[in-house]
């Protein structure tokens, strides 16, 4: 595998990609992105890793122009993230949730190229099985990174809850004679 391009983005922004030694745009890099070109971007001045700023503004940029892919309440949801316990679990599941998606339409893309001669209900149901499938893999890989309540004993979850007493029992109880309620004594 060859090694990734490395483009150097100056003081003055101006983004410079050493593979073809010319300066570039963010349209450009997002053109290497739809290319699946491996490539970092590096600041020139202190040499850090800015990779994910620059696509962090390529995506900005893209949810201005025309129809956005995340809607104020996602975004929202998105930074309530920041911060909590499951923000490290939450990366993962986004991540692993987009894989899946990006298969099933490659699932999808490829029974419309055999499309003929199929049965289309047939194809659709075979496409929502397989995304049901991929859904519960995804889960169930979630599943076991849930860490265990703080503080919290396993067993008392285990339990079954006490059945409640019924009012009308209780009433045909008390009334009753005592000997009754008390039952028959051992013999002894």
């Amino acid at each position: 595998m060859s090694e990734p391009r490395i483009i150097k983005k100056y003081p003055n922004r101006r983004l410079y990609d050493t593979a073809v030694s010319s300066y570039i745009t963010l349209e450009n890099v997002k053109q290497l992105v739809l290319d699946r070109a491996a490539f970092h971007v590096i600041d020139a001045r202190t040499n850090t890793d800015i990779t994910r700023g620059i696509l962090l503004q390529i995506i900005s940029e893209q949810e201005e122009q025309g129809n956005p892919i995340f809607t104020t309440e996602v975004l929202a949801h998105i930074i309530r993230f920041y911060g909590d316990t499951l923000q490290g679990m939450m990366g993962n599941y986004l991540e692993k949730s987009l894989q899946a998606f990006v298969d099933q339409q490659h699932l999808f893309r490829e029974q419309m190229r055999t499309f003929i001669g199929k049965n289309p209900l047939a194809m659709m149901t075979e496409l929502v099985e397989h995304n049901l499938s991929l859904w519960k893999s995804v889960s169930d890989k979630l599943q076991q990174y849930v860490p265990p309540a703080v503080g919290g004993d396993p067993a008392i979850f285990s339990q079954q809850p006490a059945q409640a007493e019924s009012p009308a029992a209780s009433s045909a109880e008390r009334e009753k004679p005592d000997k009754d309620r008390r039952g028959k004594k051992d013999p002894g």
